[in-house]
């Protein structure tokens, strides 16, 4: 059984990072203050520097908090039993609507280039969405709905899709309508891709084949 004290320590950090989440949504990186964050959190500052180095250190537990929330959300989504090419389609159609949250689009979008770094944000994106975007295409791929393209080339430039599209909705002046464009063009898209069934083929008969002959 855990000690009381490590279960203090870990709500403690959660209470900080919600802080954060929340802060962070509102104001930004540079609007908000350590001193904020502690006080929303009914902590001492000094409780905020036992689990965390500084503002970027609790920055970056913030944006892990936001991804694995809504990671932890689509994965639900494209692994419910079912048809996977239906379950793929509902996962890409909830990822695009991920980025209308405000959490999702002022921390992880916005934000996190900036504060992380474009290569640090870069890795992060991958361990998260990437993986999962992967992992999706390797089934449809295994179930014959995809074509049989290389998994690393097709899931590298679909999520460069994907990255290009939560720019696209969090950049947008609605993005609610930019939201649906995004939707429809990628869906289209990953359409596009999909194996389509060849119509049967019909044998004939000998004696069909020479009647057909004989009327030519």
């Amino acid at each position: 059984m855990r000690s009381r004290r490590v279960e203090y320590s870990e709500s403690t950090r959660q209470a900080l990072v919600a802080s954060a989440v929340e802060l962070f949504t509102k104001r930004g990186y540079a609007g908000t203050s350590l001193d904020e964050v502690a006080k929303r959190a009914r902590l001492t500052k000094g409780a905020l520097y036992h689990h965390f180095s500084g503002k970027q250190a609790l920055f970056e537990a913030a944006f892990d908090s936001v991804e694995n929330a809504f990671m932890r959300k689509l994965g639900e989504i494209v692994s419910a039993p079912g048809d996977p090419w239906d379950t793929a389609i509902a996962g890409l159609r909830a990822y695009v609507r991920v980025c209308l949250e405000p959490s999702y689009q002022r921390i992880v979008i916005h934000e996190a280039p900036v504060v992380m770094g474009w290569e640090r944000w870069r890795e992060a994106e991958e361990h998260f969405s990437y993986g999962l975007l992967r992992t999706t295409i390797e089934v449809l791929i295994n179930n014959g709905e995809l074509e049989q393209l290389p998994v690393e080339t097709m899931a590298r430039l679909l999520f460069g899709a994907l990255s290009a599209g939560a720019s696209t909705i969090a950049g947008a002046a609605d993005p609610r309508k930019a939201s649906a464009e995004v939707e429809r063009t990628i869906v289209r898209v990953v359409e596009g891709l999909r194996v389509s069934e060849a119509p049967p083929r019909v044998v004939e008969s000998r004696s069909e084949h020479r009647s057909r002959s004989r009327r030519r």
